[in-house]
């Protein structure tokens, strides 16, 4: 048996229906502002994540690829180094015995390594 979509004769619709109120038609004014502060935070969430990706992101893209570079600089210097002293030391044994070849190579990186402590606890003091 269909159900009644009309009210009935004493002005009740019928079960399952709802009124059709005029609040019910148009948003209240709970519904207005809820709708502005989500709009509110949706637009705070855009403008920070443009701006932590403009003042954090990017320049930290920036100093990892400064990094990167370095490291990379560093470790082709230092497989360079070792066969500088590689070769050096083959040409001091010639000159000088190996314990002499050796020791004056070390005595060359160890005044160099006291120079360079030297220059940085300086510049630490200022």
């Amino acid at each position: 048996m269909p159900e009644p979509t009309e009210p009935s004769a004493g002005g009740v619709p019928p079960a399952g229906t709802s009124p059709e109120a005029p609040e019910a038609q148009r948003p209240g004014l709970l519904d207005a502002v809820i709708d502005l502060l989500q709009t509110v935070r949706d637009w705070v969430r855009q403008e920070l994540g443009d701006a932590v990706h403009d003042k954090v992101a990017v320049p930290l893209q920036r100093v990892g690829t400064a990094i990167g570079s370095a490291l990379a600089a560093g470790c082709l210097a230092v497989v360079g180094f070792v066969f500088i002293a590689i070769a050096l030391l083959l040409l001091l044994a010639r000159l000088l015995t190996w314990p002499g070849a050796l020791g004056l190579i070390g005595a060359v990186y160890l005044i160099g390594a006291g120079i360079f402590l030297a220059i940085k606890s300086r510049s630490m003091v200022r």
